[in-house]
């Protein structure tokens, strides 16, 4: 007995414990137990805010955020629990029907067997379709069941946004993207903070089948639409700098390329393109060289060479220098010209122009070979060491050895004078000379003018100045600017030469590093074409600098390569800006001091026409209908009345000499003449002469100019 004694009060033990657990977690937790079950069915989601829109300079949209709709239906609301199986069909079936012929992603069938699906299940929600536009919200909201409403019909709507580029390509990477999980890079990266908004919340509520549906139609807290982003490309530049950069491209068979176009004085960039070739041979825009890649930039950097020399006081264009046959030896590296020199002595003016590599290396060399270091002091106060400090992430770090470098050697410094053992990118390259441009001046490089919210300015962007300002004396700066003059006029870059404006610049021909060599699978060199300058060069409004790398069609220098880019680009700019046409003379002709000659016709058009003008008239006080201007002076006209209509009440032919021929022919076709027209113009002679008497119905020719 004692054993079955212990089971029973192990047992009743037992039951007194589940009671005790039972009062506990309903007295004493039960709060926390139906927090958590609220937790598990009821959840607040995050509604996210409508991206702002970035703009171009003319305010045309480069990227925005369109409104899209998931749809579904709750089967469960009174409304539709009330209705027959036969009613719910019918209803159902005209449903499923609109919906194929509008969305077409599923047929009749499946729509229709989705929802008896869900009716006999009693689920209380359903998905029907992503992705819906506004425009066919518009329509479904009228549909069989949804024209109803959320609390008869059971219609479910959830917003998302997709984020659309109406130019497609166009300054694709420039523009960049805001990606879960991915680096934001372009544009979106930059200024996210503004474009993005403050988030919303809802209440939504866990149902059969893992779905979550809103539990109401309002927002738990309603998002903030973010702002708007003003940026400084040219659209139209734009398009013009990707077209033309393709197509050098696809001719020379290159690799990867870049153009950016750039405000002297503000620094904004108006275009920048950046364009490399798949394995299909296609080109797309997939990194932006422009800004992330650092090479040797070649001969462009010859500009900064000389403009140290000519800085520190050791030449002046006038000096000359002896580049024998066009190669000589430092140590044991052979540099030479890309061509044999006219003259074995050249002044640094020609030696620029011709973009000679000894002449440049021998003047460094001379001047700098005790106190390499010297060198390398100045083209870092050029800013040329550092990077630009730009709004877009990815910028490369340019390097200007040191004496200090491990690799620095005894050839280090002839190679930089003519562009290699330094590395650069294309924007922080153009920035200098940009600078050149600017009178000494260098601005960072900007990419967005103003950030606005619901069209008001709330944040306006002024040019930055960088680093030491001006980077040389006015003297230095005036002869860099002769120098690229003179390239363009009488050099390497001749094939730029415009009639219209003039351009100052320089080529460049660069063998490029690629993955460790300088030599494809081919074992052909490597090279890279560039042209970099601005323009109009007697004022300059505007910088550009053109790359091209590995070019594999045989051709390979920058003017013929790189050049007639800049030159579609500023060909462009020329065409659509005023800015940069040299303004008219003011004086007037003496033509434009005196009246015109008017042509006799109807008062009221004539006088009104003259007043716009701000013509000086004088008019009879009973002047109407008809006049016949008259000249009184140089600066004005009488307008007399002319009885014309009273003439041809009295079958009398007018004189319609001088006039045009709308007007004669609504006099004298009105009052019964036929007339014949020969020529256009003027009328300077009519058959029947003025004066003479005629009936309804004569035929008069006028000849007019």
């Amino acid at each position: 007995m004692w054993r079955v004694i212990l089971v029973y009060v192990c047992i009743c033990l037992f039951g007194v414990s589940i009671i005790t657990r039972v009062a506990l977690i309903q007295f004493k937790e039960g709060e926390m137990w139906r927090a958590r079950a609220k937790t598990l069915t009821t959840q607040e989601f995050v509604v996210d805010a409508s991206r702002g829109n970035i703009y171009d300079v003319n305010q045309n949209l480069l990227a925005t955020s369109l409104p899209y709709y998931e749809i579904g239906i709750d089967v469960n609301t009174e409304y539709i629990k009330q209705l027959s199986s036969s009613e719910f069909n019918k209803k159902a079936d005209s449903l499923s029907v609109a919906l194929a012929n509008l969305l077409g992603n599923k047929s009749r069938r499946e729509y229709f067997s989705e929802l008896r699906l869900a009716r006999t299940s009693g689920d209380r929600y359903v998905q029907l379709a992503k992705e819906v536009s506004y425009k066919q919200l518009q329509l479904i909201k009228k549909f069989p069941l949804f024209r109803l409403g959320k609390n008869k019909g059971g219609f479910v709507v959830l917003q998302t946004s997709k984020r659309e580029r109406p130019f497609q390509l166009l300054a694709s990477r420039t523009i960049g993207y805001d990606r879960e999980e991915v680096k934001p890079i372009g544009l979106e990266g930059a200024y996210n903070q503004y474009l993005k908004g403050t988030v919303g919340r809802r209440l939504m509520q866990k149902i059969a089948g893992g779905v979550w549906m809103p539990l109401t139609d309002e927002n738990e807290l309603e998002p903030e639409d973010g702002s708007d982003v003003i940026s400084t490309i040219d659209i139209n530049i734009q398009d013009v700098a990707e077209h033309s950069l393709l197509t050098q491209l696809a001719k020379h068979n290159a690799d990867h390329g870049c153009a950016i176009l750039m405000d002297v004085n503000t620094g904004a960039v108006k275009a920048i393109a950046n364009l490399s070739r798949k394995d299909s041979g296609e080109y797309v825009e997939n990194y932006n060289y422009a800004i992330g890649s650092a090479t040797d930039p070649g001969s462009t950097f010859k500009l900064a060479s000389l403009m140290a020399a000519m800085e520190d006081g050791y030449i002046d264009l006038n000096d000359t220098v002896d580049v024998g046959n066009g190669s000589c030896k430092f140590f044991d590296v052979q540099v030479k010209d890309s061509h044999h020199p006219e003259k074995s002595k050249m002044t640094v003016q020609e030696v620029f122009e011709q973009s000679s590599n000894v002449g440049v290396a021998k003047l460094i060399y001379r001047h700098y070979a005790k106190d390499p270091q010297k060198f390398v002091d100045r083209l870092c106060k050029f800013n040329l060491n550092n990077a630009l400090g730009i709004a877009i992430a990815g910028e490369a770090k340019p390097r200007i050895k040191t004496i200090k470098d491990k690799d620095w050697s005894g050839v280090t410094l002839p190679q930089m004078a003519y562009g290699y053992e330094l590395s650069i990118a294309p924007l922080q390259l153009l920035s200098f000379y940009n600078a050149v441009a600017n009178n000494g001046i260098t601005v960072r490089p900007q990419f967005v003018s103003e950030i606005r919210k619901k069209g008001r300015v709330i944040k306006k962007f002024e040019p930055e100045i960088v680093g030491t300002s001006p980077i040389c004396s006015r003297k230095t700066i005036e002869m860099a600017k002769r120098m690229m003059e003179g390239v363009v006029a009488h050099g390497t870059g001749k094939a730029l030469k415009n009639s219209a404006f003039t351009v100052a610049g320089k080529t460049g021909t660069a063998q490029i590093l690629v993955n460790g060599s300088y030599k494809d699978r081919d074992k052909k060199a490597i090279y890279q074409a560039s042209f970099v300058g601005y323009f109009p060069a007697d004022n300059p409004k505007y910088s550009c600098i053109v790359v091209v790398s590995s070019p594999s069609s045989g051709e390979y220098y920058g003017a013929k390569v790189a050049g007639p880019v800049f030159k579609d680009i500023a060909d462009k700019i020329y065409s659509t800006s005023l800015e940069i046409h040299k303004e008219i003379n003011a004086v007037q002709p003496e033509f434009a001091l005196r009246a015109p000659a008017v042509k006799p016709g109807v008062y009221k058009d004539i006088s009104k026409s003259l007043t716009v003008l701000d013509i000086k008239t004088q008019s009879e006080s009973f002047a109407s209908g008809w006049t016949y201007p008259q000249l009184k002076d140089s600066l004005s006209i009488v307008l007399p009345t002319w009885k014309v209509a009273d003439d041809l009440k009295k079958n009398i032919v007018p004189n319609v000499l001088g006039m045009c021929a709308q007007d004669a022919l609504f006099l004298l076709e009105n009052n019964g003449f036929r007339v014949k027209l020969i020529g256009s113009g003027v009328i300077t002679k009519q058959s029947i002469e003025a004066g003479t008497k005629f009936i309804k119905g004569t035929t008069i020719q006028l000849e007019l100019t």
